[in-house]
Parts: structure tokens; C-alpha cells; sequence
């Protein structure tokens, strides 16, 4: 786990995802915030493009996992999610050592999606925003 004084002095603690490809694009956070959780991602080589900005699919990801999360996360005990549509735009791009943090909440949810939005942002400046629909997999459903 890379640490980052910045994420943790914010009250962000690494994200403990289970293995597999998103310990590829992370390292995550994760912060609490008022009904919601933040995902937090520091920008590193690993993350950049071609033209020495965060690659495109790099802040995709980013939306997903913090869109899928609040979903996830909307019930006790979590639910299991699975991303049935996911619309990313970009407004401005992420530099090297840039700190994002993207915030989700849930527009509505059903017996078996939910809708959720939310942007990405580096300090006030919004970088991206986001939207997706969210299949819901409940026990006995």
C-alpha cells in the first residue's frame, strides 16, 4: 500500500478492495462524508498517458468505483453491484501528484438498480462528472 500524508491528514483511509485489477489502478481512499462515501486517488506515473495527463481510463475507473460503491453501500449489509451503464465526461484533465476525489450520491434506487452521480474533482475545480445505472444482486432476488 503506497501512503499518501495528504489522504490520510484529509481523513482518508486506504480502501481495502478485494484483489484483483483494481489494486492495478489504485491505490484508493476512502472518507465518510454526510450520508456518502469519498473516494479518493493521488496521480501517479502508472496513471498518466502519452501526453503527461491522466489517462482517460484512469478517471473512468475512478467513476466506477465510486459510483458502484454508494450503491454497495446503500444498504447494511452491502449489497453486491454490478455496473450495467456508466457515462463519464471530462471537462479538464489530471496532472501528475494531483489529488482527486470523487463524490457519488444516489439519485434512485429500486428493487433491482440504482441510479447514481457525482463528479470528480481536484480542490474546487471540477475534472469530470459522472452518472450510472447500478444492478443490484440482493440475496433470494
Amino acid at each position: 500500500m503506497v501512503e499518501d500524508d495528504e489522504a490520510r491528514l484529509e481523513g482518508f483511509a486506504p480502501a481495502r478492495f478485494t484483489p484483483g485489477f483494481l489494486d492495478h489502478g489504485g491505490p484508493y481512499w476512502l472518507k465518510p462524508a454526510e450520508g456518502r462515501t469519498l473516494v479518493g486517488l493521488r496521480m501517479a506515473p502508472h496513471h498518466m498517458n502519452y501526453r503527461d495527463m491522466a489517462h482517460g481510463g484512469v478517471l473512468t475507473t475512478l467513476a466506477d468505483v465510486a459510483l458502484s460503491y454508494q450503491a454497495f453501500a446503500s444498504e447494511d449489509p452491502p449489497v453486491p453491484v454490478a455496473t450495467a451503464s456508466l457515462t463519464t465526461n471530462f471537462l479538464a484533465p489530471a496532472r501528475l501528484g494531483d489529488w482527486l476525489v470523487a463524490d457519488a450520491r444516489i439519485d434512485r434506487i429500486g428493487g433491482r438498480s440504482a441510479h447514481v452521480s457525482g463528479r470528480i474533482a481536484r480542490g474546487g475545480e471540477t475534472l469530470a462528472t459522472m452518472s450510472g445505472v447500478f444492478t443490484l444482486h440482493r440475496k433470494g432476488a
